[in-house]
């Protein structure tokens, strides 16, 4: 059976199951983008921005009760349950088929199913990996051929007949009541229904990218990470690649875009949220960015925070649930220093200030090309060479602005334990501090003991591996203040940190790792004083001794299945706190 007809087999079986009223097969084409803009402007799904100031830039508004990614909606089903691990939800696959088939029983009735066959990662790369999905919101088609490259090109780059991640995604009736996003790994399939939130409906991205793309990773010998790829230029012109994991609201877009305050610094753009790593034949490790599309938060990104980001939401943008200025402009908290009179709110209501005029997770869905930052090689085929690893978090304590680990093994334990204060981007509390390793405790497809044991196993790959830092950019004084200014002058840390990766740097030992001596970072001209930079790089040994007590607990969950060298180093660092 051919390719095409093992997908049309599938489609034609979901069509079956969820009786729309016609399929559609996507093609990718701009035709195609402008056709679904147009129809989605006549039955008000979105609505047309300024045409003068944002030009082909629209409006969406979702439903009050979809706004983010529903973590506890959201399961691993595999056969067996020790192999989801103890971070995920895990439902055994016939009951979830069950219960989700109930669900999509009819659900695209009167709808249109669209086929959207899309490639992650760029055409020719043998890294790159195709997905089809199916969908009955056209919000979803159009943000698609945004964020990945839809049409034949996915179709040629299969290697098999079956090399492809089945998605079927349906708005259902977006009850919160009936809402479940779940993945099967072992059979290449992603249900997504009952929510139009990107983070659950664009399935190319978490669900594919990260969940299935992180357990076929590990089948296959390479990484999925939710990592941001950047080339950092030096005054010379030498560039040198970094792959960073952060989570949410942890300045990760900020940092994949970053402006310097250095003379004679750059940073280059390749990817701001997802990573695909593979060792190449010289023992290289290698990243591409599988997306084509940024899907960024909006509230907070302006021209001081992200101008690279204000800059290329001016065209050619789908908003979500951002406010409406008079003038049909969109708006956010942190956009401009005071609201416009006259704002029209998230829900379309006439702004009341004390309320969010853009709601804390609004989005913005972008291409990649248009971002000023871009490097001029994204879509090399054969990726960027990645020379250092950097896991950061949002911390207002603990964690120093930035250190180095000792090791490949000490790294990789330095990210298993991470954790960040909760944000926006999923449904629960804000400011609580949450285990986030390697900002993939979301993410990850499989048990995240083997996932420490995979990443373990691919630096003795790597005939150089890269090194791996840690840092922080929120830590706070007494007087409850930022230590460090953060946005562009993050790039003084990425100096340090690619001063260490070429064998130079100052640092001093620690027993966490290697911190910038008291004249290793460069701040001149940022008016800090010595004492001010200590207090930023300070390691507290007995705030670090309660942290890793906690860890310990979090560790303990995995059991016999967590990795030795992991417990071990937890062992060696109290030791060093210690004494």
């Amino acid at each position: 059976m051919s390719a095409t007809s093992l997908a049309e087999k599938w489609v034609d079986g979901t069509a079956g199951m969820t009786r729309p009223s016609n399929v559609v097969w996507c093609d990718g084409s701009k035709a195609e983008y402008d056709r679904l803009i147009e129809e989605m402007l006549r039955d008000g799904t979105l609505l047309p921005l300024n045409a003068r100031t944002y030009p082909s830039c629209y409006l969406h508004r979702s439903h009050p009760s979809d706004v983010a990614r529903t973590e506890q909606l959201t399961f691993i089903c595999t056969r067996d349950k020790q192999d989801a691990g103890p971070t995920n939800n895990w439902m055994a696959p016939p009951e979830a088929k069950a219960k989700a088939g109930a669900y999509f029983d009819g659900a695209m009735r009167g709808r249109a199913m669209y086929v959207i066959p899309y490639l992650m990662g760029p055409a020719g790369s043998t890294m790159s990996r195709t997905g089809i999905m199916v969908t009955d919101s056209a919000y979803v088609v159009a943000s698609m051929h945004i964020m990945a490259r839809v049409g034949n090109v996915a179709m040629k780059a299969m290697r098999r007949d079956d090399d492809f991640i089945a998605g079927v995604h349906s708005l259902g009736d977006l009850s919160p009541d009936r809402r479940l996003i779940l993945h099967f790994p072992e059979e290449k399939l992603i249900w997504s229904v009952g929510s139009g939130y990107g983070g659950n409906a664009l399935l190319g991205k978490k669900c594919h990218a990260l969940r299935l793309g992180s357990w076929q990773a590990r089948q296959e010998g390479w990484l999925a990470e939710h990592m941001l790829i950047i080339g950092v230029e030096d005054p010379k012109g030498d560039v040198t690649y970094l792959a960073a994991a952060m989570p949410s609201a942890s300045g990760k877009t900020n940092l994949a875009m970053a402006v310097a305050s250095l003379p004679g610094w750059r940073v280059w753009t390749v990817g701001d949220d997802i990573a695909w790593i593979h060792v190449d034949s010289t023992g290289q490790l290698r990243a591409i960015n599988p997306e084509k599309g940024f899907f960024g938060v909006a509230p907070n990104t302006s021209p001081k925070t992200n101008p690279n980001a204000t800059a290329m939401v001016k065209s050619n943008t789908i908003f979500t649930n951002v406010a409406l200025t008079p003038s049909g402009e969109p708006w956010w908290e942190g956009l401009t220093p005071q609201p416009p009179a006259g704002l029209v709110d998230w829900q379309g209501r006439p702004w009341r200030p004390g309320t969010p005029a853009a709601h804390p997770n609004s989005r913005f869905t972008v291409p990649v090309h248009q971002c000023p930052s871009v490097a001029p090689n994204w879509e090399e085929p054969q990726g960027v060479p990645i020379s250092g690893f950097i896991f950061g978090s949002r911390r207002t304590k603990v964690i120093p602005l930035v250190f180095e680990a000792f090791d490949w093994t000490h790294g990789v334990f330095l990210g298993s334990a991470m954790s960040t204060e909760t944000t926006a981007a999923i449904t629960g509390q804000v400011g609580v501090v949450r285990r986030d390793p390697m900002a993939m405790l979301p993410f990850c497809g499989y048990n995240m003991a083997d996932y420490f044991a995979h990443w373990l196993a691919t630096g003795p790959r790597a005939s150089n591996a890269p090194r791996i830092f840690r840092v922080n950019w929120f830590r706070k004084g007494e007087d409850g203040k930022f230590l460090w200014p953060g946005y562009g002058d993050n790039v003084r840390v990425l100096k340090w940190i690619v001063e260490r990766i070429r064998g130079g740097g100052r640092a001093q030992e620690t027993p966490i790792g290697w911190i910038p001596a008291a004249d290793g970072l460069d701040t001149e001209g940022l008016g800090l004083s010595r004492a001010q930079v200590a207090e930023a790089l300070r390691v507290d040994r007995g705030e670090w001794l309660q942290a890793l007590a906690d860890l310990g607990d979090f560790y303990d969950q995995f059991g016999s299945r967590l990795p030795q060298a992991i417990a071990a180093t937890l062992a060696d660092t109290r030791r060093k706190l210690g004494t």
